[in-house]
């Protein structure tokens, strides 16, 4: 079972943006983001930061290097599902309808942002498959042609 989404701190979280906006990253690189700077102390802070969020599954060590090298083992869309999901249960008794109704009628979207989202609700398969491999036999006949 998918841990909470509360298992993930700010301090956490920060980390993972970094990873999921530049990549790998080693514990040097990391802390020269979060303190630019720092010194030995914030060093130590975000190793142990790391440590914890291995623990977690949060994220990965490459350990093939004499410099350990961390990825995020824990994917932005994985988090923000996990967190919505979450915000569902506790404001809508489990109902995401009102958290996707509230979104589309935000008035700040841009006009893409409404394309986007409508594209996305227009997608017949959503949610149907992780692994994107099966697709649904398209209307017009059930070998369904390639439409690359």
């Amino acid at each position: 079972m998918a841990r909470p989404a509360q298992d993930i701190t700010e301090s956490e979280l920060s980390v993972l943006r970094i990873l999921w906006d530049r990549g790998p990253a080693t514990i040097r690189q990391l802390t020269e983001v979060l303190y630019p700077g720092g010194g030995a102390a914030q060093y130590a802070t975000v190793q142990k930061l790391l440590d914890r969020m291995e623990t977690k599954g949060h994220v990965a060590r490459d350990r093939s290097l004499y410099v350990h090298v961390f990825s995020a083992a824990l994917d932005r869309d994985e988090l923000i599902g996990r967190r919505l999901r979450s915000l569902a249960e506790t404001l809508c008794d489990g109902s995401m309808t009102p958290l996707l109704t509230h979104l589309a009628r935000a008035k700040d979207l841009t006009d893409a942002d409404r394309l986007a989202l409508r594209a996305v609700i227009d997608e017949p398969d959503v949610g149907q498959s992780t692994s994107g491999r099966r697709r649904r036999p398209s209307r017009s006949g059930e070998n369904g042609g390639s439409r690359g």
